[in-house]
């Protein structure tokens, strides 16, 4: 049975890319592990709950993705293992890829489902006159002189009237 971990956090996201990948190979013979990788609490949220209530929510969260993702993508027939990633991803996949083998399992490959986290398009390459249009340009700065020698002759103007007292 090929085994299959896959980070989410978005059902709909998760639909787009899982969808081409369970049309080609029957599902009935595949173990998913799905991983829910909860959105991030500022660190604020803890004066005003629980350490309790925040892992209650996490666990609501993963399971209410994790139902979602099953019913849309069509995982019900195949065998699901759901995880709630509580650190670090690195950790976690090493944890995941170790119990596998200690199952006589070979390493499952890892896909990442996750939406990206900026909402902008991937930055389009710039042609050389919007590269011109995007340099900054030097501003003209308005010329001091006028008022430095108004200043200086004012000040020898009052010497000199001073002077001749």
């Amino acid at each position: 049975m090929d085994k299959i971990i896959v980070y989410v956090d978005d059902a709909d996201h998760a639909q787009q890319l899982l969808a081409p990948l369970i049309a080609r190979t029957p599902v009935a013979q595949q173990h998913w592990v799905l991983v829910a990788c909860a959105p991030r609490m500022t660190h604020r949220v803890s004066k005003w709950v629980s350490h309790s209530a925040r892992e209650s929510w996490r666990t609501k969260w993963a399971d209410k993705l994790f139902a979602q993702i099953i019913a849309t993508v069509g995982l019900s027939s195949a065998q699901v293992t759901t995880v709630l990633a509580k650190g670090p991803l690195a950790e976690l996949t090493e944890q995941l890829q170790a119990d596998l083998q200690a199952n006589g399992s070979r390493t499952a490959p890892v896909m990442d489902a996750r939406k990206p986290r900026s909402t902008e398009a991937a930055p389009q390459p710039l042609t050389p006159q919007a590269a011109s249009e995007l340099t900054p340009r030097p501003v003209p700065r308005p010329s001091h002189w006028p008022r430095v020698l108004g200043s200086v002759l004012t000040g020898c103007g009052t010497l000199w009237a001073l002077a001749l007292d």
